[in-house]
């Protein structure tokens, strides 16, 4: 359009005949969102869509149309590790379009339904493509403040994939302010956790030692019933680091929990008996640390006798 003329010759204030360039916008927001759900070119649809969403998820008003035309869960089933030239673009420019929406509220209100962060975890701990890791742990960044995100990387065990990331040699200076942010941020929301959740970090992470928590009895008064979470996960992994711990505190720690969790459970032997834990702690037993075979017996005279008997023959 020039000097109030639009190319087919009528003056450009002649509204029935011209689109707002809202309209436009939101027009092609849709076409995009319709070639990433049915995609009309096979190889072209998908990267020419999300390169075209990289440029234009920079305006506020386009995230508003992205989120209004539920665009947002398009995007997590992109967010995979690439190999291929071709597909570490696609990967970046997805990634990219998450930190742009990690600055709008509603889109990230949505995110926090989806399984995002553990496909940007597992993006940032297999990628070697600087500028992927970069846009990746700035996305983090974004998202640690809000919602159940911070609690979510802590299980995901972020924390010490960032001190990873932290030991190789990156050359970008933005990444490397990420990284510290990132690593300053997740210290900070881990103090503000619960004691549960911290202990279930512990434990996830196979990172058990002698915190005050283990044998603070209204530690396990006041949690016990977390332990059915997402059906006995924390009884699970204790067992796994039964099972294949060489680290002999971690080993020792697990059995007191276990012998805790008979305890205070009202189910807890018949849970325990489940896991078929009996066979798996009794061979610590014979264990040549002290302190394995100390926690090991208690667990089983729990398992075998019930909490009240064990801890009078404890006494």
């Amino acid at each position: 359009m020039q000097n109030g003329i639009v190319p087919n010759g009528e003056a450009s204030n002649s509204k029935s005949k011209l689109t707002s360039t809202q309209d436009v916008l939101r027009g092609l927001v849709d076409w995009l969102c319709s070639q990433l759900r049915n995609p009309t070119h096979p190889n072209c649809s998908v990267p020419t869509a999300m390169h075209c969403l990289a440029t234009l998820l920079r305006e506020q008003y386009v995230r508003a149309l992205f989120v209004q035309a539920d665009g947002v869960k398009l995007l997590i089933p992109l967010i995979s590790p690439a190999s291929t030239q071709q597909s570490i673009q696609l990967l970046y420019e997805t990634c990219l379009c998450i930190w742009l929406l990690s600055f709008y509220d509603a889109a990230v209100d949505y995110l926090s339904t989806t399984r995002v962060m553990p496909r940007l975890v597992e993006v940032v701990k297999g990628s070697t493509k600087e500028k992927v890791v970069r846009v990746v742990i700035m996305s983090i960044c974004n998202l640690l403040a809000k919602g159940a995100f911070a609690a979510q990387m802590i299980d995901l065990g972020l924390p010490h994939i960032v001190q990873n990331l932290k030991a190789q040699a990156w050359t970008d200076e933005d990444l490397l302010d990420a990284l510290n942010q990132l690593e300053i941020g997740l210290k900070d929301n881990l103090k503000k956790l619960s004691s549960f959740e911290k202990y279930k970090q512990q434990v996830l992470l196979g990172h058990l030692d002698w915190s005050p928590m283990h044998k603070d009895p209204s530690f396990w008064r006041e949690n016990i019933n977390n332990f059915e979470e997402n059906d006995f996960q924390i009884l699970r992994v204790l067992m796994t680091i039964i099972d294949t711990s060489a680290d002999t505190t971690a080993l020792a720690v697990a059995c007191y929990d276990l012998s805790q969790f008979l305890q205070y459970h009202p189910s807890g032997r018949i849970v325990v008996a489940d896991l078929k834990a009996k066979d798996r702690v009794m061979k610590l037993m014979n264990h040549e640390n002290a302190e394995v075979r100390k926690n090991a017996l208690l667990c089983v005279q729990r398992l075998f006798l019930g909490a009240k008997y064990a801890s009078f023959l404890q006494t």
